[in-house]
């Protein structure tokens, strides 16, 4: 793409999972697909697919669709997917290993070269091959490698003071997983995935869903599911 195009953030949020699907095409042979199967396999009806799309592309052919690899290769540039963007992690939990252990980021240009952690038992140790170093360090290696993504997975009420860090040290996006909400200058973009809302969510369309007269209390439903694991 030879200039940077601006659309709506909804827009944003759902161009990966088309570039997604494209890639699972190529995987499979596939060299043509049309809105209508894109929107299928991205869970988008065809209307909002071409919508989308029509913010960056007009390649569609008539009775062809859209080219698979061209169109990956557009949205794979247009996301600066071919630009292999390093990120630090703060937090060697379980969170924070499942992340660094993620092999699907490759796919999407994406590394975390380092992992910081407070805890004096864990530094010095490697993570899936990324060292993981003491917090002292975090704000000079952001500096010196020129990091621009950080992503927090630590306790609520340490997240904002490495928040803090990153963003003096010069970063200007946070992937935050900490159940807070984070104080940041306007300029730095801040993604937070509250696992505990996700989660909440589920469990009250389940309650939603229940059965007239079945019992869909939490306490309940968990007494009930325990008696039946016994007599198993």
């Amino acid at each position: 793409m030879a200039r940077l195009v601006s659309i709506p953030k909804p827009t944003l949020e759902r161009l990966p999972v088309y570039y997604r699907v494209l890639l699972h095409c190529q995987e499979t042979g596939v060299q043509y697909i049309s809105s209508g199967d894109l929107g299928l396999r991205s869970g988008f009806d065809n209307a909002q697919v071409r919508k989308d799309l029509n913010h960056i592309w007009s390649g569609g052919r008539p009775g062809l669709g859209y080219e698979v690899e061209k169109l990956a290769n557009c949205l794979a540039d247009f996301l600066g997917l071919r630009n292999n963007t390093d990120a630090i992690l703060v937090g060697a939990g379980r969170l924070g290993a499942a992340l660094v252990g993620y092999p699907g980021f490759g796919s999407y240009g994406f590394t975390i070269v380092a992992v910081f952690d407070s805890d004096a038992e864990k530094t010095g140790r490697s993570l899936y091959g990324r060292p993981i170093m003491p917090m002292h360090r975090c704000a000079d290696l952001i500096k010196r490698l020129g990091i621009k993504i950080g992503i927090i997975t630590v306790p609520a009420e340490s997240a904002q003071a490495v928040a803090d860090t990153m963003v003096e040290a010069g970063v200007q996006a946070i992937w935050n997983f900490a159940p807070l909400r984070l104080e940041v200058p306007k300029e730095v973009m801040v993604r937070s995935e509250d696992l505990a809302v996700g989660l909440t969510t589920l469990s009250y369309h389940i309650r939603e869903q229940a059965l007239p007269g079945e019992d869909s209390h939490p306490v309940a439903a968990i007494s009930s599911t325990a008696q039946r694991l016994e007599r198993l």
